[in-house]
């Protein structure tokens, strides 16, 4: 049983969302908040698998409860709007797992859940350019040696990763089996400290290894 915490400063919203995630044999709502501080609070007590943050909320806000949530080992995924993407960069370096939009299907949303629960991070494609567009609007960070303790082969499947590839068209593309390119993903967090392939990404991008516009 996969177990939600919903912060989300709208009554609305979170009966909405627990309407939607109760329904499922496998996800279930323990508790909810209306602000960040009393999401804080909440995930301390329940020690969910996974909160559903909104980013603007009063006194504590989302960005800085997914902070402060992130070390206890809850997955956080947040639901954002377009209109408030530029939030999308501060929340993977806040190491959040996922996005939502909030005009997300049903599916989505449950599915997001599911793989943030798993451990792996779920990007929306909308997001995702969003994400990539920040980088590239960004002065180049000079932060080459972040990578410094990865292999040249370990460099190679994290550029795929960057380029939003998925363990199997990885091994694909440099001849090696889906499980190996597991294995290489998991020594690259342990070696960067990275919690999943969301921040892997963001590491891909800030040293330069890869750039926006250009293959991998």
């Amino acid at each position: 049983m996969i177990t939600v915490l919903l912060a989300d400063d709208q009554p609305l919203v979170r009966a909405g969302l627990r309407a939607l995630l109760d329904t499922e044999d496998d996800l279930t709502v323990i508790g909810e908040a209306a602000d960040g501080r009393e999401a804080v609070r909440e995930v301390a007590r329940l020690r969910p698998a996974v909160v559903l943050m909104d980013i603007r909320m009063p006194g504590l806000d989302g960005l800085e409860a997914t902070r402060e949530i992130v070390p206890t080992g809850a997955r956080v995924v947040v639901v954002t709007t377009f209109d408030l993407d530029e939030y999308v960069y501060e929340a993977l370096r806040s190491g959040a797992s996922g996005f939502l939009v909030k005009d997300a299907e049903p599916a989505e949303i449950r599915h997001a859940v599911r793989v943030a629960a798993r451990g792996d991070a779920l990007l929306s494609p909308g997001v995702t350019r969003r994400l990539i567009e920040e980088f590239a609007a960004r002065p180049a960070s000079g932060s080459a040696h972040l990578l410094a303790p990865l292999t040249a082969r370990e460099r190679e499947v994290l550029a795929r990763v960057a380029h939003g590839l998925t363990n199997t068209q990885i091994a694909e593309e440099l001849f090696m089996s889906p499980a190996t390119v597991k294995t290489h993903v998991n020594r690259m967090m342990a070696k960067l400290a990275a919690h999943d392939r969301a921040q892997l990404v963001v590491l891909a991008y800030e040293s330069g290894l890869v750039r926006p516009g250009h293959s991998a």
